[in-house]
């Protein structure tokens, strides 16, 4: 069994039991953030990890935003998602804790995954 520190943050599962699970501190952030695309961004303000995408055209921002959805309900981590003609804005956060888990990170390594390919 591999121990769960030692895996890549796309191979973990969300913790379910959100209220019971760690804030993570300005130090855990940005060690996780070099774990993920540069693209995302930790906005400590807001307590949420926010990633933009851009498309020439609608469908394919429609596309980006069902199969995050598809992935947030899959972890039972759900981000809150935007999108129109050409963009596509995800940003997960941890609501019953009010800040930043572990589990923002999984969900954004996962999407990194999907995007890639």
């Amino acid at each position: 069994m591999i121990d769960k520190d030692t895996m890549r943050l796309s191979e973990q599962v969300c913790n379910r039991d959100q209220k019971n699970i760690g804030k993570l501190d300005d130090a855990d952030i940005a060690k996780l953030l070099k774990e993920i695309h540069q693209d995302w961004i930790a906005d400590i303000a807001q307590r949420q990890l926010v990633r933009v995408f851009r498309f020439k055209g609608f469908a394919k921002a429609l596309q980006t935003a069902n199969v995050i959805a598809w992935l947030g309900d899959q972890q039972g981590h759900h981000p809150d998602i935007n999108f129109g003609w050409g963009y596509c804005v995800v940003k997960f956060s941890t609501h019953d804790i009010d800040g930043l888990s572990i589990n923002d990170f999984i969900c954004a390594a996962k999407v990194d995954v999907l995007m890639a390919g």
